[in-house]
């Protein structure tokens, strides 16, 4: 079956349908990572988008529950210049993504570098070009856009009941890898939905703020949320919720052009000097600072990539210390979380 790719501004990549049928609206973005593919699906912090995978196969290496990152596909929709099966497009097919392969999605890549993320729609089938595009024109931009309430869990849960340390992890759209990274390192982890109470937190040894979809401004709520825990236990941020510690802290966020997405992108330490090759997925940024409590930046950018605020037990990194999947530069992020607050217990 026929399908293609329509942005807002009326560009069409026509393709193949190896999907769901329907039409899926999002914003149009991309990875550079040479594989996980079934992660970044089912990654929450792609709610809401059509994902773009810049490597020439997909598919190659089949499926696996267990690479899974949460319990459904969070992508609206998957581009990818050829698709391999059967497995991975059944995998798709099955859980209602649309995807489309023979796109050239090197234009397309090249297209959203100069330009930025767009609105867009994919579409397996016949629809009028027309109507599509005028039906994409109407969609929200992700400026502005608060989605951890979408995929935060519902009620809390524990992930691991025997540990050195009782960490709690305050749910934007956690990764499962993140839970298992706590679990291994020695954490009894509890996850709790976005919205919960800081005073109920502030009882547990640490609190993890997890990764998600979406602008980090409107989670106003949220930000007050870490105000009232900052000092009473440890804290440690991730991606989104690397972003929230920093407008708690007085700094600011911005959207990027068209995000960082990939497990190559290199983040120098700045105490060290060293050069970590990370795994990052967001579409927002910390804006660059002098401040000595940021403590690493991207060297694609300068955006801040890491915050530490050792008088208030916090501190917060951009990237994924878990890889899940990517480069395991910084394992030891969440290692020495958890070893530091089994320590403190301890004393």
């Amino acid at each position: 079956m026929n399908g293609f790719l329509a942005l807002e501004d009326g560009t069409v990549f026509r393709g193949q349908s190896v999907g769901a049928d329907g039409i899926a609206f999002g914003e149009a973005v991309f990875t550079t990572a040479m594989t996980g593919y079934q992660e970044v699906v089912t990654d929450p912090s792609y709610a809401e988008q059509v994902v773009c995978f810049t490597a020439p196969m997909v598919g190659n290496y089949g499926v696996a529950p267990e690479r899974s990152e949460s319990d459904r596909a969070h992508a609206r929709a998957v581009l990818m210049r050829e698709a391999r099966g059967p497995a991975w497009t059944d995998w798709l097919r099955d859980r209602g993504v649309v995807a489309l392969s023979g796109i050239d999605t090197r234009s397309l890549v090249l297209q959203l570098r100069e330009g930025g993320a767009v609105r867009a729609a994919a579409v397996s089938g016949e629809a009028s070009l027309d109507v599509v595009v005028e039906d994409v024109c109407a969609q929200p931009s992700m400026a502005g856009r608060s989605l951890a309430a979408d995929v935060s869990a519902r009620e809390p849960y524990v992930f691991s009941d025997a540990g050195t340390a009782r960490i709690a992890v305050l749910d934007y759209g956690c990764k499962r890898s993140i839970l298992n990274r706590l679990a291994w390192s020695g954490a009894a982890v509890t996850v709790y939905p976005h919205g919960a109470d800081a005073d109920e937190l502030a009882g547990y040894d640490g609190v993890l703020l997890s990764s998600g979809p979406g602008d980090p401004e409107p989670l106003q709520d949220e930000v007050k949320t870490i105000e009232a825990l900052l000092g009473r236990t440890a804290v440690l941020g991730i991606c989104l919720g690397h972003q929230l510690l920093a407008l708690a802290t007085g700094h600011t966020t911005f959207k990027l052009p068209f995000g960082h997405r990939g497990a190559n992108h290199p983040v120098v330490d700045r105490a060290t000097g060293r050069v970590l090759v990370t795994s990052q997925n967001h579409g927002f940024a910390v804006a660059p600072s002098e401040e000595r409590e940021a403590t690493h930046v991207s060297l694609y950018d300068g955006t801040v990539e890491g915050l530490d605020y050792p008088s208030l037990g916090a501190r917060s990194v951009q990237f994924h210390p878990e890889a899940g999947p990517g480069p395991h530069d910084a394992w030891g992020i969440l290692d020495r979380f958890v070893e530091e607050v089994s320590l403190a217990q301890a004393a």
